[in-house]
């Protein structure tokens, strides 16, 4: 029996799919948003919070050998630091707990590139990196650091696990939420462009590199998850052809940023509100990370990634299926 958590997240929907598509039988932890219909017998929906430690050890109890752990909250909003640290880590922590308690056979836990900071030149980042306030001043980042400390700490105590590193993962979800925004706005042309780089890959090669990686021998590793290091204005520039809208103009400068989102902390003060840029996204899109996807090249060499072209157009014409049905 195979456990996943977060499936009702981009990721962990797609995991799912794949893992059903193997005939897999699978058993998924949603929270407050319910799992979209699979229409398989197969899944065992369970709903659990992960702060919820009866609830984990009550699902892990039923016969689960394998976890993929996707369930995390991603946010930059200053505000929200309570809450992410005590999903990300606690929660982690929670997971870690309850499957060594059920004597799981294995884990793949889904951290991010943002657990090994940022390197202040064109060096390439790699899984020897970690974070520290000097690389990274990130909430979230130190959140997905400090849960990996727990993977590592219950790899200590006996747990089989991998850890992997996504960069941004682009698909085919709710664009209102996460990295999927990324489509909205080329969707509704916003003007703006950022120089900045990050890395970029396809929620189905995440997916399927969490299964291969479940399937192997391969433990006690971590692995960055990347199809290819692009600037924020090839993405957008991509998408809005693809859905046959205005590409980005408008140059976003360091004194425009630091405008920006200094007058969106302060409409967000009286409005309570989720501010539209934070300090972190606005430093974000300005800085260039590029990051070293060799490793796993090296562990999985049979795997290969899906081209940014295919990903961005296959989603985009997804999406725009979606809003043409409705």
């Amino acid at each position: 029996m195979i456990l996943v958590t977060g499936g009702s997240g981009l990721l962990g929907k797609e995991v799912i799919t794949q893992l059903l598509k193997q005939g897999k039988k699978v058993t998924a932890i949603y929270n407050k948003t319910l799992l979209p219909t699979f229409n398989s017998t197969n899944l065992i929906p369970f709903q659990c919070d992960i702060l919820d430690v009866v609830g984990l050890e009550e699902v892990m109890q039923q016969g689960i050998t394998e976890v993929y752990h996707c369930a995390a909250i991603v946010t930059f909003d200053p505000k929200r630091k309570k809450e992410l640290f005590k999903i990300n880590i606690e929660g982690t922590a929670n997971i870690v707990n309850a499957a060594l308690a059920a004597s799981v056979t294995k884990m793949v836990h889904v951290s991010s590139v943002a657990a090994l900071g940022i390197v202040k030149n064109d060096t390439l980042i790699d899984e020897k990196m970690v974070w520290t306030e000097e690389t990274a001043k990130s909430n979230y980042g130190e959140s997905k650091y400090l849960g990996e400390l727990e993977v590592w700490r219950g790899i200590g105590e006996g747990l089989d696990a991998v850890i992997v590193n996504p960069v941004i993962i682009l698909g085919e979800g709710d664009w209102h939420g996460g990295s999927s925004q990324i489509f909205k706005s080329a969707y509704d042309e916003f003007p703006w462009y950022a120089e900045g780089v990050n890395g970029f890959v396809d929620v189905r090669d995440v997916a399927a590199i969490l299964i291969l990686l479940m399937e192997s021998t391969i433990s006690s590793e971590r692995f960055i998850v990347n199809a290819a290091n692009r600037t924020y204005q090839q993405i957008f520039n991509l998408i809005a052809i693809a859905f046959n809208k205005k590409i980005p103009h408008k140059k976003v400068t360091p004194l425009i940023a630091k405008l920006v989102w200094r007058l969106e902390a302060f409409k967000s003060s009286f409005t309570g509100k989720t501010p539209l840029l934070t300090k972190e996204t606005a430093t974000s899109a300005m800085q260039k990370a590029n990051y070293d996807n060799t490793k796993l090249k090296q562990f999985l060499p049979q795997f290969s990634y899906r081209t940014i072209e295919e990903t961005i157009t296959q989603t985009c014409a997804a999406l725009q299926q979606k809003l043409n049905n409705q």
